[in-house]
Parts: structure tokens; sequence; C-alpha cells
């Protein structure tokens, strides 16, 4: 019953999908657990990308089930659009995809409470995507959402929708002095939208457990990264979900002794969008390089990320807190020309020097880094096949941070593409 999952380490946007993709070639079943449509994983295959934004990353895998598990939410609308976008690609989306009923659903008064909020908030913004993703996860917490499976059946959605929309209405009207959803279009549309994903509903738990059973390989596939968690991350200036090992068992139904393996995605240095505290985040002309050395920009919203050196405290608090086994390293060849290549090895904090995450602090707002310098390359990686070719200053670079994770580096990525990336030096070859 092997099972194995991947997260992203830092700020999200650490090239999981990529990563996804190479280990759902192996995988019978891939489960995402976490998040929604502000997620984007992008995966290219022979100069052709993809991005996903709800479908997991097995989808492009003929005989893989990929399930939308229970702690997500989800914008029907938005899954319908998406499957449409691959289909007509030629991806037989429907006979891969499997949606649990039991997940919640981003409705149109979500998106328009969660633009209002945000621009009400002024300065104190979150910087969220504006999908309705944390309105959504507001309502599961106070017990007003409505699950996927709620909507197939048409007296249980009009009861909770009436009540749904009799607080948001209230809200969004008196409150913010805009106009209210029309409950006859919303009822409508969405139980169109229910019915067209009807035969793709299952009880995910359920589904997963019995491939478990069966001894199939299943891949738990993490958004965003552990920085953004709701709990561990940098609150408030976080995503809404658990998106560390610990949302897995949540998320799914999937019981958490069964799971095998725990692997990170981590880039070569560090981004962050939207708001929220970045340690080793570089600046001017250094920062604007490094943007777009790496094409920095979201593959959801097309906001430019915000670029800096590797942060090793917050990475190894994250690596610490999935207890993981292994980590791929992404995005190598973006640190080519640079001439010395920095890693936050401490912050500076009014209360004195500090070389471990300081997870206690109620801001990183004002902490400095402590650097330390590594010499660069000049070499173009993006061809390289094995760990022994890269320079000998990568070499050392990675080295260096695999040692500070105190995590072997399993894969080294060079590229975009399924075949730029290969073996580390302390990796095996069997990640399940």
């Amino acid at each position: 019953m092997p099972s194995t999952a991947i997260v992203g380490l830092q700020w999200g946007d650490e090239g999981k999908g990529k990563i996804i993709d190479s280990l759902a070639a192996q995988a019978d079943v891939v489960a995402r657990y976490a998040g929604g449509n502000n997620a984007g994983h992008t995966v290219i295959v022979q100069d052709e990308k993809f991005v996903l934004h709800l479908i997991p990353g097995g989808i492009l895998h003929d005989g893989t089930i990929n399930l939308i598990g229970r702690g997500l939410v989800v914008d029907l609308g938005a899954l319908i659009e998406e499957i449409d976008g691959l289909s007509a690609r030629g991806i037989p989306v429907e006979e891969r995809l499997r949606l649990d009923g039991s997940a919640q659903v981003i409705f149109p008064y979500h998106r328009h409470v969660d633009g209002l909020v945000e621009k009400w908030r002024g300065k104190g913004r979150i910087g969220t995507t504006g999908r309705g993703i944390g309105p959504a996860y507001a309502d599961k917490v106070a017990r007003t959402g409505i699950r996927v499976a709620d909507i197939l059946d048409e007296k249980v959605f009009e009861q909770r929708l009436l009540a749904a929309l009799a607080e948001k209405s209230a809200v969004i009207e008196k409150v913010y002095g805009q106009a209210p959803e029309n409950y006859e279009e919303l009822f409508e549309t969405s139980r169109a939208q229910a019915e067209r994903l009807r035969p793709l509903i299952v009880d995910g738990g359920a589904l997963l457990r019995d491939a478990s059973q069966e001894g199939k390989r299943i891949l738990f596939e993490g958004a965003q990264g552990s920085m953004l968690d709701l709990d561990a991350g940098t609150y408030p200036y976080v995503t809404s979900s658990w998106t560390g090992i610990w949302g897995i068992a949540g998320g799914t139904g999937f019981p958490p002794n069964r799971l095998s393996r725990s692997l990170a995605v981590t880039k070569a240095y560090c981004t962050r969008v939207g708001e929220g505290p970045f340690p080793t985040e570089l600046f001017g002309e250094m920062g604007e390089r490094l943007r777009e050395a790496g094409n920095e920009y979201g593959a959801t919203t097309g906001r430019p990320r915000r670029c800096g050196w590797f942060d090793m405290l917050a990475s190894r608090y994250a690596a610490e807190l999935n207890g993981l086994d292994g980590v791929f390293m992404t995005n190598l060849d973006v640190l080519s020309g640079f001439e010395t290549i920095g890693v936050g090895m401490g912050y500076k904090t009014p209360q004195g020097e500090v070389s471990r995450f300081p997870a206690e602090f109620s801001s990183l707002e004002q902490v400095e880094p402590i650097w330390i310098e590594m010499p660069g390359w000049s070499e173009d990686i993006t061809s390289v096949q094995s760990y022994s070719d890269l320079p000998e200053t990568a070499q050392d670079y990675l080295r260096f941070l695999e040692k500070g994770l105190g995590v072997p580096i399993e894969r080294v990525s060079v590229g975009p593409d399924r075949c730029q990336s290969f073996l580390g030096e302390n990796g095996q070859e069997n990640l399940w």
C-alpha cells in the first residue's frame, strides 16, 4: 500500500506541478487535499503547456484516477471550464477525474465578499486572489457552507441556499452597499453545474482507503506552500487551508498512519506572491534580475512574484514540521550567471539574532536576514543530465542546502520540461 505526499516547502510556486506530473506516471491515484482554484500547477510536455487549477496533476496520464478531495473548496463553474479546456485538447478528463461529494462549494457571493473585504482592509489587505477561497472556508468552519452533495438534493439545496443568502445578501447590501445575489438564477445555475458533474462525484475517502487495501500507489498533491499554511505559516498572510502533510487526513479521509513517504518541493531561491513578510526578499535591480531569469509571474493570477535568496530558517522549519523524507530542488538553472548567491542563515530581530525560525513572533516584518554568500556559476545547465555534470560551485551550493535542511535532495530540476531533472547526489531512485 505505497503512498507518497508532495507538498511545497516555501510560499508556494515551487514547481510542484512538474514533480507531481513525473511521479504521477507511476501512480494509480492522485489526490488533491486542500485549497481551490487559487492554485496553479504548470506542466510542460514536449513544449505543450498545461496549467491546472483544481484538477490534480495526474490527469495527463492514462490509467490514473485523479481525486478532488473533500478538503477543497470548489468553484463548479471554474471546474467545468477546466474540464472542457483539457477535453478540447484531447485529454479524456471525465474518465480520469473524481470529485468528493463532501467538498465545499464556492458560490458567486463568496467571490463578491472576497473582493469587497479585501478592498475594505486597505493597507491591511492579505493579497488574496479574489476567487472566494477564504469566505468559502469561513462558511465551512461556521457550518453554513454548502457541499457538492447538498446541491444534488434539490430540497436540501433549496433550504441551505436560502439560509446562506439571507445572511450574505444582508452583509453585501447593508454593509457594502452592493446589490444582493439573485436566488433563482443562482439556484438553477448551481443545480445544472452539479448535474453535469454528477457522474464524477464519489466518496473520496472510501475510494482512497479501498485503493490502499488493494496495494495501489497513491500520490497526495499539496497546493500552495507550507509557509502559507493556516496554522503553521506567516499568519495572517496565509491561505485558508492546511497545506502541509497534516492536511491530508482531514482533506481526503485517508488514515495518516498509511502514508509511506513525505516529500517536498523547493526552489533553489525563494519567491512569494501577495502581501506578508519575506525576510530574504531582494529589491531593486537584483530582485528584478532574479524575477526575469525565473519568469516569476503567477500561473493563476499573472502577478509578478517577489523574489529573494534561499531562506534556510523558514525552509528548515517547514521540513521539520512535515517530517520530510526528501526534497526536490527546482529552478537551479535560474541561478546561472549570478556571480554570488546568498543564503539567509539567520535573522536579526528586536530581541537579538536567531538561527531558528521564530514562529512565536507576532510579526516578521522587521527582521533582517543574516547572509552567507556562496560562489555562483556562469554555465548554462539546462541540458545537464546528471549531478556530476553540474559545475562544481553548483554542486557545492546543493550540498550546502542539503546539509542545512537536514534532508536529502532526491531530485534536481534544471528546466520546466519533464526531461530536465536528474537524481540528487544522495537521492534514491525509487521514491515509493
